[in-house]
């Protein structure tokens, strides 16, 4: 399954491009791929096929005086999947975790992949962000914000409040990975890590000094 390729508007001052690989994960039916669809097209539909293995997108933003290309994989949550993940995120330079904050058990599962990926991504800068899904749906919710807050503020992460179906800070996720994203691209050692593809570069630069690492809780 894929959604195509989104590219910037066109007429936009042209900066350097990076190809930065980020990695969707989570459980079944948290929202991954209608996150993705949101962010891609504006778009969320009830229909929406499940992953199965993983999926392959791509979209260009600006950011910090520059073009990051995020190589979005967007992996299946279903348990007979999850031995797969490390393929894709071992060489990211980026990680989104989702949980659906209307069900407990799958921020639970959320923890889980955060700590896995922090303990074996071959990455020791990955950012890596939470994504409190389905805020659409508060008056279900089960896992408080506090909650999710404290578990942020201790492991380093950056924690946003989304909806796919109403669109709440969907852009805003990938805007704030884009903007804690060092200036080059993770470049695995192990072969056979990283899918990338190859960009141009043109006139310009960033100012070289990449911001922190990680924030927590807009």
């Amino acid at each position: 399954m894929s959604y195509g390729d989104a590219a910037s508007s066109a007429g936009a001052p042209r900066m350097p491009r990076k190809g930065f690989k980020l990695v969707l994960l989570g459980d079944a039916s948290v929202g991954k791929s209608s996150i993705l669809m949101r962010f891609l097209h504006n778009k969320f539909s009830e229909e929406i096929e499940t992953t199965v293995g993983a999926a392959f997108n791509t979209k260009t933003i600006e950011s910090r005086g520059r073009q990051v290309k995020f190589e979005i994989w967007d992996t299946a949550g279903q348990e007979r999947f999850r031995s797969l993940a490390p393929m894709y995120y071992r060489g990211a330079s980026a990680a989104v975790v989702v949980y659906d904050q209307t069900n407990a058990v799958t921020f639970e599962r959320a923890q889980e992949w955060v700590r896995q990926v922090m303990s074996t991504s071959t990455n020791p800068n990955i950012v890596i962000a939470l994504a409190a899904n389905k805020a659409d749906m508060e008056d279900k919710r089960q896992v408080p914000w506090e909650k999710a807050e404290a578990f942020a503020q201790q492991e380093g992460l950056f924690l946003l409040d989304t909806s796919a179906m109403s669109g709440k800070n969907v852009l805003r996720l990938f805007e704030g990975v884009a903007e804690l994203l060092p200036d080059e691209p993770f470049v695995p050692q192990q072969r056979g890590l990283q899918v990338t593809t190859n960009v141009g570069s043109t006139n310009g630069a960033g100012d070289g000094k990449p911001p922190s690492r990680r924030l927590c809780c807009q």
